[in-house]
C-alpha cells in the first residue's frame, strides 16, 4: 500500500452516484422488468471506465471502481452465497428496529422518510435459511475484470475494491445458526473467497464495517463493544493469509443524513478497531457530528506502521468544502500522527447503492475536487 511519503496522497471511500441508464437497468432487474443480461453487462463495463476517467482526471490517487456492480452496500452478498432467500419487501426504514436518533427526533424522521428520493423496498428482504457458502466468483471475477481494464493507461497510485465486513452483512436474518456468532462465522468462512480474489487481482482490498448499529435503542456500549469484538475476530478470521498491508479498513457511522447525536465516540472503540489485520484505517472526521475527534489522537497512539485515511470532506451536507479548510483538516492529523501515516480521503461513500444518492453527481465532482485541492495546499505546507 502506497505512503504519502513526498506528498499526501488521496482516495475516497468508493461508492459513487450510478447513472442513470444503469439505475434504471438493475431497477428492471430486480423488479422482474423488461432485462437483457448483455445489455446490463456492457452498459456496467462502460460506466465503470466512465467512473474511473473522471476520478483520474479529477486527480484522485487510489480510486474504486465507484462499486457500480452491486446494488447495495450490504446487500449484493446475497446475490453471491448460497443459503438465502427472499422474505418480501423491506419495511420501511421507520418500522425497522428503533433507534436513539430517531426516539430522539420522531418528527423529523417521519418527515425525512417521507422525502427519500429512493423506494426502500427495491431491494427484498432476505433470510438465511440454509448453510452459506460462496459461489459469487463469476460476478467477482465480471466486477475486476471491468475495473482492471478501465485502468489502463491512467496515471492512478492504486486502486481499491470494497467489500463488507462479516458481522455487517445481514444482521437479524438469520434462521438457520444456532448462535448469531455462528452465523458470522459462516459469512466470514464464506467472504475468504471474495477477499483472496480482491488481493490476488492486484487491488488493495477495503472493508466496509460501518457502527450504525450502536445507534439501536437495544444495544449498551458494552454489548456494542463486544459485537465489534466479535466481529473484528471473523474478519482476521476472513482476512488469513492476506498481507495487512493489502487491505484498509473503513469505519464510519451509518451515512443516512439524520442528527446522529447519539453515535458511539470514536474514542471508545479504536482499541478494537486497531486490532483489526489491517494497514490503514478510514475514518469520519470532516462531519460536525465526528470532526472534533481529531483531538483524541493526541492521546491514541498509532501503531508502528498503520496509515490514517481521515475524511477530510464529507457525505453528510452540500456545502462544498473549502480547499483552505480541506488542508487544515489534513494538516492536524499530519501533526498527530505523521505526514506519511495520512493518506486524504472522505468521509463515507457519496451513494450508499444503486437506489440511493446522497448528494448530486456534480456536488460529489466539487467535493472531490476540493479534495484533490486541499491536498495539494497541505503538501505545500508540510514538505516546505
Amino acid at each position: 500500500m502506497k505512503r504519502s511519503t513526498d506528498r499526501i496522497l488521496t482516495t475516497h471511500v468508493g461508492s459513487l452516484n450510478r447513472p442513470t441508464e444503469l439505475v434504471e437497468m438493475l431497477r428492471d432487474r430486480y423488479a422482474g422488468g423488461a432485462y437483457s443480461e448483455a445489455d446490463y453487462n456492457e452498459r456496467l463495463r462502460s460506466s465503470v471506465a466512465d467512473i474511473v476517467r473522471k476520478q483520474a482526471d479529477v486527480g484522485i490517487d487510489i480510486l474504486s471502481d465507484g462499486e457500480f456492480g452491486k446494488p447495495g452496500f450490504n446487500y449484493y452478498p446475497h446475490e453471491r452465497m448460497t443459503g438465502f432467500t427472499p422474505r418480501g419487501p423491506r419495511p420501511p426504514s421507520g418500522q425497522r428496529e428503533r433507534g436513539r436518533d430517531r426516539s430522539a427526533f420522531p418528527e423529523f424522521y417521519d418527515e425525512y422518510d417521507r422525502s427519500l428520493q429512493h423506494a426502500t423496498g427495491e431491494l427484498p428482504a432476505m433470510e438465511c435459511t440454509g448453510p452459506i457458502t460462496y459461489r459469487g466468483e463469476e460476478l467477482l471475477k465480471r466486477d475486476l475484470e471491468n475495473f482492471r481494464a478501465s485502468l489502463r493507461g491512467l496515471p492512478v497510485e492504486e486502486a481499491f475494491y470494497a467489500a463488507v465486513a462479516p458481522n455487517n452483512f445481514g444482521r437479524g436474518e438469520n434462521r438457520y445458526y444456532p448462535t448469531p456468532e455462528a452465523f458470522v462465522g459462516a459469512v466470514a468462512d464464506a467472504l475468504k473467497t471474495e477477499y483472496r480474489m480482491i488481493v490476488d487481482a492486484g487491488f488493495i482490498l477495503q472493508v466496509d464495517a460501518p457502527l450504525g448499529t450502536y445507534d439501536l435503542l437495544s444495544m449498551s456500549l458494552e454489548e456494542f463493544r463486544r459485537w465489534l469484538a466479535t466481529g473484528i475476530e471473523m474478519l482476521n478470521h476472513a482476512l488469513d493469509g492476506i498481507p495487512e498491508d493489502r487491505v484498509r479498513y473503513h469505519m464510519c457511522w451509518g451515512s443516512w443524513h439524520g442528527p446522529h447525536m447519539f453515535d458511539v465516540p470514536m474514542k471508545d472503540v479504536i482499541d478494537i478497531v486497531l486490532k483489526a489485520n489491517v494497514q490503514a484505517i478510514s475514518l469520519e472526521a470532516a462531519n460536525p457530528a465526528h470532526e472534533h475527534e481529531y483531538e483524541d489522537w493526541e492521546r491514541i497512539k498509532l501503531p508502528e506502521g498503520k496509515i490514517l485515511l481521515p475524511g477530510v470532506v464529507t457525505h453528510s451536507t452540500n456545502i462544498v468544502e473549502n480547499p483552505r479548510l480541506v488542508a487544515q483538516r489534513i494538516e492536524r492529523y499530519a501533526r498527530l500522527v505523521g505526514r506519511e501515516n495520512v493518506i486524504a480521503s472522505t468521509d463515507c461513500g457519496f451513494s450508499q447503492g444503486a437506489f440511493s444518492a446522497k448528494i448530486h453527481p456534480s456536488l460529489v465532482w466539487a467535493k472531490l475536487d476540493a479534495l484533490v485541492e486541499g491536498a495539494r495546499l497541505a503538501s505545500e505546507h508540510l514538505w516546505k
